[in-house]
């Protein structure tokens, strides 16, 4: 792994342990995990493998990344306070961030490392994977759909919970 896939895998898990302690949910919540997906979007997809099965192993690995996001999102505490509102990440939203993102780096070093480069190679042309793209597309799309639900799923609940609870108004002319 180079530094700079160490510095964004890392900055990734630093966002959830960041939101163990409860913080306004605003623009800053979104932006910077955002940021740090695009990135890496912008960096490793060069497009999306059709070939053989390699649509297969990107849609089940996007999928993985959709379901693990969607947990994380639910058990993200939200709660209303002085108008605002507030996010806390849960152990269980943590673990999941860990897992989803943890998996990627591990499958990532076992392979350059670890010699599970031969292992993949065997599985890839037992399943009729056509190449390393495919893996890399696989696992980039699923960090960026992990990211992409987890924050809409927190926006969704977050708007419920404004709309279920309005910020009071003051009346000025009173």
């Amino acid at each position: 792994m180079t530094a700079t896939e160490w510095i964004t895998d890392i900055a990734l898990i630093l966002v959830v342990f960041r939101q163990l302690r409860e913080d306004r949910l605003d623009l800053k919540t979104f932006l910077i995990p955002l940021g740090i997906v695009a990135y890496v979007a912008y960096s490793y997809l060069d497009g999306i493998p059709t070939a053989g099965n390699d649509l297969v192993l990107v849609t089940a690995l996007t999928g993985v990344g959709a379901a693990l996001g969607v947990a994380g999102g639910l058990y993200t505490r939200i709660r209303a306070v002085d108008g605002h509102l507030l996010i806390k990440a849960g152990a269980v939203s943590a673990v999941l961030w860990v897992v989803g993102m943890g998996a990627r780096m591990g499958f990532q070093m076992w392979v350059e490392h670890g010699g599970g480069a031969d292992d993949v190679a065997r599985f890839s042309a037992a399943h009729h994977i056509t190449g390393d793209q495919a893996w890399v597309t696989a696992f980039v799309l699923m960090a960026l759909t992990e990211v992409v639900t987890r924050l809409a799923t927190i926006h969704l609940r977050g708007r419920i919970r404004a709309v279920a609870r309005p910020v009071p108004v003051l009346d000025r002319a009173a």
